[in-house]
């Protein structure tokens, strides 16, 4: 089985990164190894060029931001509405303590609607939810 460079970075960052960021005692959700479906490939572009220097490859957390792909994350506790405010507005840490999140400039509610999309699909095929 060939696993892609993206996969491989995701698994590495999990492995070292989402562990100490999961200060919720609860445990990091599976990782996706999985080939990203052609019409979330726009995303999951989007989600590397503004999202994840923060919140990881593939959501999976740093030392800087929360894992996405995480039950706190998941639709019934934070809507999609939540993710458009936290692009547009910046967010107050509430669940985390790595700090408020800016605003994330630059991106539009449609980028953010294709970002929620491929963090949708990560928390799904993880077992989030």
């Amino acid at each position: 089985m060939k696993i892609s460079r993206s996969v491989g970075l995701a698994l590495l960052l999990f492995s070292v990164g989402v562990a100490p960021a999961c200060s919720q005692g609860e445990p990091p959700a599976k990782q996706v190894s999985g080939a990203v479906p052609a019409d979330l490939q726009p995303g999951e572009a989007k989600f590397k060029a503004n999202c994840s220097a923060c919140h990881g490859a593939a959501g999976v957390g740093t030392s800087q931001g929360p894992p996405l792909v995480h039950k706190i994350y998941e639709p019934n506790h934070h809507g999609d509405a939540a993710f458009q405010r936290a692009a547009a507005n910046g967010v107050k840490a509430h669940h985390w303590e790595f700090g408020n999140m800016p605003k994330i400039e630059g991106v539009t509610p449609d980028d953010v609607d294709q970002i929620i999309k491929y963090v949708r699909w990560l928390q799904h095929e993880a077992g989030v939810f």
